[in-house]
């Protein structure tokens, strides 16, 4: 068995708006559930801690990172058509990063072996010098920032199964050779990037890896798509830790999506993370909630993703 360490902080769930389909539902659920199954007494875990500005600028602009940590409203408002601030967003956006930040320290340093960070708001969509699509700060760029910058590792890939294209993670390590970046999402869809011709930039070429699943997709039809052009990309590439955007809402029974996959493609996902992780970097899997949007499979599949964390 792992030791596999659960990374949040309920502060985290008063960044919130009525009405909104990413809302502090969704951590309690998934809280709910691991407290309910008993997993949560196989984890370790750990209080997540607000992330520095200069943490947070390894991976955004510095003029964006002040407006959002200023930020000063006694009401929700919108950033964007889909991206809310509220008086409480400024706090738990540090603490989100901050937790993807400690993730990767105790992952590295051995103290865990895996680690799942269970935050809000998400991250994936943030850009260099702005939030979009529920997401306020980029968690996981960051983070993979952080394990370079500070734990000695080199390459890092990441592996993004949210049903959205991680654009802002994209983006931010397009044009590097030191991070391998594979998306698997419904395309063409929200935000409109992860075309399968988008594969780096310069010294960044061929470290991009998108794999656009068309509406209606099924498990057994994305893995013959996935599970070969992953598994080559790991063995050129032999990252010394994987990082993990578990989105949820490529679910059969998501609301805001059309693919068709269902709880048992989530646990062969995570087999096949651990599995490469196993055979490249000692195991080490760091794995952040991104989205999903049906509670009763987002607590489901992040407890089934914990499982797999925890045995694989």
């Amino acid at each position: 068995m792992r030791k596999v360490g659960l990374i949040t902080h309920e502060k985290c769930l008063l960044h919130t708006c009525e009405g909104h389909p990413e809302h502090e539902g969704r951590l309690k659920a998934v809280f709910v559930r691991l407290r309910d199954s008993g997993i949560e007494k196989e984890l370790q875990r750990l209080e997540a801690r607000e992330a520095t500005r200069e943490e947070i600028e390894r991976n955004h602009d510095p003029q964006f990172v002040e407006n959002i940590l200023s930020l000063e409203v006694d009401r929700v408002r919108l950033l964007d058509a889909d991206t809310y601030v509220n008086q409480h967003t400024s706090q738990a956006a540090a603490l989100a990063y901050g937790g993807g930040l400690e993730a990767v320290e105790e992952v590295a340093s051995g103290r865990l072996d895996r680690a799942f960070v269970a935050v809000r708001p998400p991250g994936h969509h943030a850009e260099y010098g702005r939030a979009m699509g529920f997401c306020i700060f980029n968690n996981i760029a960051g983070a993979a920032r952080h394990a370079q910058a500070t734990c000695g590792v080199k390459r890092v890939a990441i592996l993004d199964f949210d049903v959205h294209h991680g654009n802002g993670t994209q983006w931010a390590f397009y044009n590097d050779d030191t991070v391998h970046y594979t998306s698997w999402h419904q395309f063409p869809f929200y935000p409109g990037t992860g075309a399968a011709n988008q594969q780096g930039k310069d010294k960044g070429e061929g470290y991009t890896l998108n794999i656009p699943l068309g509406a209606g997709t099924d498990g057994e039809e994305a893995f013959r798509m996935l599970e070969p052009a992953w598994t080559a990309a790991m063995s050129e590439f032999k990252p010394q830790l994987i990082l993990v955007s578990a989105g949820f809402d490529a679910h059969e029974d998501d609301p805001l999506a059309s693919l068709r996959l269902n709880d048992a493609d989530f646990v062969r996902v995570t087999k096949l993370i651990t599995d490469m992780a196993e055979e490249y970097c000692d195991g080490r899997v760091v794995s952040f909630l991104e989205g999903g949007y049906d509670l009763d499979v987002l607590a489901r599949c992040s407890e089934l993703h914990l499982r797999g964390l925890l045995e694989g």
